[in-house]
């Protein structure tokens, strides 16, 4: 126990010794696991997103007024009873013009002036899911050919694309940057444990002629990278839930977009970055005492006597 306490003590000594020097590596480790996490939380609000509507209302059918421009009455439900029959479809539903009005009001609230219309101008609209998302395209050419009954076609396969072309842009930009930055942080780390072995050289030296062991000498620089690389990403972690937590906080007035992710994913992925953090501060010491120290074979210089 004593033994681990001094090592321990050891590591203290060095991080405060090259306390800007640590700041550095602390700073590099933050920013690359940062850009990581966040685009890894961002991917998951969207991917949320894309479940939920995946799993709604792919296509409204916005319908034209029967009795008006030659629809004759009854065409909205013969409509629908045809559509209910055709393959791709899982569920279609009347959504009425009363229907409608309750829904803009909903979706306006927050803008009164927005309000201020004639309700009747609403359409009423057919509501489908389909079985299969990827079938969009078939259900919305034979709804187009219904150009009597039929006003315009709105489907969410669009925005499920754009969401899903916006989550991929976001992995490759955030990973490659945490990927280039966290390789920067290693070799900042590397360096802070080179010049904590330099300005220890006499120490190092004295307990390699009481018979210190290499592993012994050792274990002070990799608890400092360790450390390091921990609380580098320890505050990653924590700036990132705090990011999200008032995004969620605010994303609550958004009716149809949830801005919020579940506390097991920040325990699932911040228990992996910190992890990762310390084995990248240890990674990036054990570079740092390789030009200087090597296994002990009995051939070659241990020590460093400078740079």
């Amino acid at each position: 126990m004593s033994r681990i306490i001094f090592l321990l003590k050891e590591a203290m000594v060095s991080l405060r010794r090259n306390i800007l020097i640590v700041a550095g590596a602390v700073l590099a480790v933050f920013i690359s696991l940062t850009l990581a996490l966040g685009a890894l939380v961002v991917n998951e609000i969207l991917r949320l997103n894309t479940i939920a509507w995946q799993e709604g209302v792919h296509v409204i059918v916005f319908l034209n007024d029967e009795g008006e421009n030659g629809v004759p009455l009854g065409a909205h439900d013969a409509l629908l009873a045809d559509v209910r029959t055709w393959e791709e479809v899982q569920y279609a539903f009347p959504f009425d013009k009363a229907q409608a009005w309750e829904e803009y009001k909903e979706l306006f609230a927050g803008q009164p002036e927005l309000l201020d219309i004639d309700p009747t101008i609403l359409p009423a609209s057919i509501r489908i899911e389909l079985k299969d998302i990827d079938l969009h395209q078939s259900a919305r050419f034979k709804l187009e050919q219904r150009t009597l009954e039929v006003r315009q076609v709105a489907t969410a396969a669009e925005s499920i694309e754009q969401l899903q072309n916006l989550s991929n842009v976001l992995n490759v930009l955030g990973l490659g940057m945490a990927v280039v930055l966290g390789i920067a942080a290693v070799v900042l780390i590397a360096n802070t444990i080179r010049l904590a072995i330099y300005a220890r050289r006499d120490e190092v030296s004295i307990m390699k002629l009481v018979g210190a062991s290499n592993w012994f000498i050792r274990v002070p620089f990799l608890l400092e990278g360790m450390i390091e690389g921990l609380i580098g990403a320890s505050l990653a972690v924590f700036a990132v839930w705090l990011g999200a937590s008032n995004l969620a906080t605010a994303g609550e007035a958004f009716a149809l977009f949830r801005l919020d992710v579940s506390q097991e994913f920040f325990f699932r992925w911040g228990a992996f970055f910190l992890i990762f953090g310390a084995a990248a501060g240890v990674i990036g010491s054990m570079l740092g005492l390789s030009k200087y120290l090597r296994d002990a074979d009995g051939t070659g210089q241990d020590v460093p006597t400078g740079f």
